[in-house]
């Protein structure tokens, strides 16, 4: 896979998962257990795995069409794949500190999404720092 196609993949992933946390059948309500948010809208669990509200799910999205403009060049790409691994490792690392959990109340970032956020930090990180795409091959015209 090359850097620009993870950003595409990523993209439309992201906004697919952006969507879908605006559908009320896909996501069910938090457990007791699960902390309050000051944003409780669309505050459930996506796929009944992964705490998502209003916000976390407009940060899908925008980091859904952040990647897919970004699939159109390989600095673009380059730089999208950082910034999904430094903003999701930053998730990750908030999902173990109480109060940082939920954003100060804004955004959920517990349970599931702790190793989701890291697997997607290590995806990033991978593209954006050590993958090395391949130049194009030059085509020789036959004689």
């Amino acid at each position: 896979m090359t850097t620009r196609h993870f950003a595409l993949v990523f993209g439309v992933t992201f906004l697919l998962v952006g969507i879908a946390g605006f559908i009320p059948g896909l996501t069910q309500m938090p457990h007791a257990q699960h902390p309050q948010l000051q944003v409780d809208a669309y505050y459930g669990l996506l796929f009944g795995l992964f705490p998502v509200n209003a916000l976390h799910n407009l940060v899908h999205l925008l980091f859904g069409v952040w990647g897919v403009a970004a699939y159109y060049g390989l600095g673009g790409a380059r730089l999208y794949a950082r910034g999904v691994a430094i903003g999701y490792a930053v998730a990750t690392i908030a999902g173990f500190v109480p109060g940082l959990d939920t954003g100060f109340g804004l955004v959920p970032l517990f349970g599931n999404d702790i190793w989701l956020h890291a697997l997607l930090a290590l995806a990033g990180a991978y593209f954006g720092w050590v993958h090395r795409d391949r130049p194009a091959e030059t085509i020789i015209p036959a004689a």
